[in-house]
């Protein structure tokens, strides 16, 4: 029988007793329903999940929320929105309580004095031009002056078909104000010209990433399974989509038979009442999600398949390890 210890050698297996540990029980929350950008492509305004539920005001109420997440296990808070940092207050009622992500373009600056440790990722949709095109602003410009050096930042990187071949030069100027970056494709929900991706694309930005991982180890904070897994949309020959994603709702969930899924996993509206279907988007065909998270997720609830070998679980082990920082539960 394959065991832990009888695939790793030393230097693997103090690596997987870090992760081994940390027992990471998630759950996202709109903190709001508003933004102050409109990004062509960004699933929560384009599956209109904006008009599901009203937002809850009363800021006692977000407190005694939090405390009933908290008392059915959840240790960490993913703050989306909308913009989450248009509501400072309900953030805070978050960061007070657990550990706490916020996912932000950046245009309004976390102050550091009321949120000192809290892990920030800044959406970023590619260079200049390509801003302006997909979201209307060269965000980059501003966040990059409100961040610059914050050793609790990252960028959260979406590349987009447009970007094969221009990745350095965006990596470069995030090393340059002395910030990480981590790296996720773009799912093109609303269907813009010319951003759907085509195999031969999804090839050459693999190697694309996995030469970045090489050239800024200090900066990129990925792996190079994680590229193959997000642009393949397989992992160990098995494809991704409903019956394997990992972040559907728990109450919502009647899959059978049942996945490999996150505990107690549930994505809240700004009601504090509604949920949604799964972590990204009501109406996305699960076939062409691209996210991120959901595919760490989905390598992470997955050890036992990763036993085949001693070079599966290190792939593993380094995706786990790559959510563990992203989300601060590890150092970089």
């Amino acid at each position: 029988m394959k065991t832990v210890s009888s695939l790793l050698d030393a230097h693997w297996y103090e690596r997987y007793t870090k992760i081994s540990k940390l027992n990471i029980r998630s759950s996202i929350y709109d903190v709001t329903n508003r933004c102050n950008l409109r990004c062509k492509g960004c699933f929560f305004f384009s599956s209109d999940e904006h008009k599901v539920a009203a937002e809850q005001m009363d800021i006692a109420q977000w407190g005694s929320f939090i405390d009933a997440e908290m008392a059915r296990g959840v240790n960490l808070a993913i703050l989306i929105g909308g913009e989450p940092t248009l509501c400072l207050d309900r953030m805070e009622a978050f960061y007070k309580r657990l550990p706490t992500f916020c996912a932000t373009n950046g245009l309004i600056r976390v102050p550091r004095d009321r949120f000192p440790d809290m892990m920030i990722g800044i959406s970023l949709w590619g260079d200049e031009d390509d801003e302006r095109m997909l979201r209307g602003k060269n965000t980059f410009a501003i966040s990059s002056k409100h961040y610059a050096g914050d050793p609790y930042t990252y960028y959260l990187f979406t590349i987009t078909p447009k970007q094969i071949g221009r990745t350095e030069g965006i990596i470069r100027k995030i090393r340059d104000v002395g910030l990480k970056v981590h790296m996720q494709l773009l799912s093109n929900d609303e269907g813009v010209s010319g951003f759907n991706w085509q195999p031969a694309e999804l090839i050459a930005i693999r190697s694309e990433m996995d030469a970045m991982l090489d050239a800024y180890p200090q900066t990129v904070i990925s792996s190079k399974y994680y590229h193959e897994i997000i642009t393949t949309g397989t992992m160990l020959g098995r494809p991704f989509g409903w019956m394997e994603c990992p972040s559907v709702t728990q109450p919502m969930d009647h899959r059978q038979p049942p996945p490999k899924r996150l505990t107690n996993f549930i994505r809240w509206a700004s009601d504090l009442k509604t949920m949604h279907r799964c972590c990204t988007s009501e109406t996305r065909d699960c076939k062409t999600c691209k996210d991120g998270a959901a595919h760490m997720s989905w390598v992470m609830v997955n050890k036992r398949a990763h036993m085949g070998t001693a070079k599966d679980l290190q792939n593993w082990i380094e995706v786990y390890e790559m959510f563990a920082k992203l989300y601060q539960f590890l150092p970089w």
